[in-house]
């Protein structure tokens, strides 16, 4: 299953990245690469972790209800995982940020792990928030409204599920049971079932409208600020937009990086990012010259932390392994 997923996702990065390399001028390219100014990078990577200090907060009032682990300590297992993500196939990483925080804080993995896919999920519902704030003012390329229609539905459904396993875990859990009991051998049952357990413990932030509030808040604050890293890259290429095309961007590339792709989302991050700078008339070599420049500088600086994180945890590759079998 595991190399079914990698074979797939280097099949659609290598799609994507034909797709947005498809009749590049490169000589172009590269002379626009040559002549950027590459200064505007240091403030941008600067905001860049500003977003991430607001993540890990985020992540730190979503804990909790399980265990009330200080923002400090946090932070460098935010940084693991976001590597994580950036070089292990599957974004392993959220499930390798769990794990560290089992060995270091003792949280139970499948717990925490709720609380991270809620992360995504409210991550996604600004991404989709940003589209249609943008829509009067920046309209969506047509290509991808069908991608967005998709996304809303998803989104939307997974969010009211695990609204209904908070606000009612008894009665879930007695669904849940009746299901496990029939179709799950009598050996692993009580594993599934305490699996499930913590799980909806790690969904207690949804129960309160405060906490909903606040973490969709701190959400929003999370996006918008990587956005103004956008911005910031943006001046050292020889074009401007404003910040609502440059919040499309910033949502629409999000939302395609879900599908499937090598790690780093190697071709979902182009793709999209170079089509909506030239529906706004921005050159092609030039949005392609600033969408390469603006993933390094996304993914560079935080997977070298987040290495050094690792090192300084005593971690190696084998631990990817070990993340995704401790989900018990």
């Amino acid at each position: 299953m595991r190399n079914w997923k990698l074979w797939l996702g280097i099949v659609v990065s290598a799609v994507c990245l034909w797709i947005a390399l498809r009749g590049l001028d490169f000589q172009t390219f590269w002379q626009v690469m040559r002549q950027a100014n590459y200064w505007w990078l240091v403030p941008g990577v600067g905001v860049y972790f500003l977003a991430v200090w607001a993540r890990t907060w985020r992540w730190h009032y979503m804990l909790r209800h399980l265990a009330p682990v200080p923002v400090s300590r946090l932070f460098p297992i935010v940084v693991i995982g976001y590597m994580g993500n950036n070089v292990y196939p599957a974004r392993a990483g959220e499930v390798l940020r769990s794990y560290v925080l089992k060995r270091k804080e003792n949280v139970p993995i499948s717990a925490s792990l709720a609380t991270v896919v809620l992360e995504r999920l409210f991550d996604g519902l600004v991404m989709l928030l940003f589209v249609f704030v943008t829509l009067p003012f920046a309209p969506l390329p047509p290509v991808y409204s069908s991608l967005v229609t998709i996304l809303s539905l998803l989104f939307l459904t997974a969010l009211a599920a695990f609204l209904a396993l908070a606000a009612r875990p008894t009665h879930m859990s007695r669904a849940y049971a009746w299901i496990v009991d029939r179709f799950v051998p009598e050996r692993f049952r009580a594993t599934v079932h305490g699996l499930f357990d913590r799980f909806v413990e790690g969904l207690q932030s949804l129960r309160s409208p405060r906490d909903l509030a606040l973490i969709f808040m701190s959400s929003t604050l999370i996006w918008l600020t990587e956005t103004g890293k956008y911005w910031f890259v943006m001046h050292a290429f020889p074009f401007e937009t404003s910040f609502l095309v440059l919040m499309l961007m910033t949502a629409v590339v999000n939302l395609f990086t879900t599908l499937p792709s090598t790690p780093g989302y190697i071709g979902t991050f182009h793709v999209p990012g170079i089509a909506v700078l030239m529906a706004f008339n921005v050159d092609q070599a030039v949005a392609t010259s600033y969408t390469v420049v603006l993933h390094v500088a996304l993914w560079l600086p935080i997977t070298t932390l987040g290495a050094w994180y690792m090192l300084g945890e005593h971690l190696g590759w084998r631990d990817f392994g070990r993340a995704t079998e401790a989900v018990r």
